[in-house]
């Protein structure tokens, strides 16, 4: 890639890429397919609720190659939020470029910059060894914790 990479938070004129990327991740990671309305609503949802998270994307050669989203979990046991990392997607073509990694620093500047943060988080599948290679790298470190859940 001969162009350099820029992260930003997201803006409104951003929403339909998300939305894409979200819908290709699902497709890509978990074979689901969602429904394109209910992410829109989503995506949007989270651009009004701000206390929630936000996104970034990643832009490079004139377009949109990656984003993810920030949503934050408070922990009484150190008085501070975890930034967590979700929805991470990168275009194809773009991918073990360094976009991912781009984002992550940002996200690390920005985590290490605001008062009320004390960690970032995120999780990973249990197969998916080159980005748990790429987290390792770039300082995260394996927890101890497995993930449960219940949908509703």
């Amino acid at each position: 890639m001969k162009s350099p990479i820029t992260v930003r938070e997201s803006k409104s004129e951003d929403i339909e890429t998300l939305v894409q990327f979200n819908i290709a991740l699902a497709s890509e990671t978990e074979s689901k397919h969602l429904d394109p309305e209910r992410v829109t609503s989503g995506v949007k949802s989270l651009f009004k609720k701000p206390e929630f998270g936000f996104y970034l994307v990643a832009e490079t050669e004139n377009r949109v190659v990656g984003s993810l989203m920030i949503t934050y979990e408070w922990s009484d046991w150190r008085n501070g939020l975890f930034w967590w990392i979700q929805s991470v997607y990168v275009l194809p073509g773009y991918r073990r470029r360094g976009v991912y990694s781009a984002m992550h620093k940002f996200i690390r500047k920005l985590a290490e910059e605001h008062p009320d943060a004390c960690g970032i988080r995120l999780y990973v599948e249990n197969e998916n060894r080159a980005a748990q290679n790429t987290y390792h790298q770039l300082g995260m470190k394996e927890t101890y914790y497995k993930m449960f859940e219940a949908e509703l």
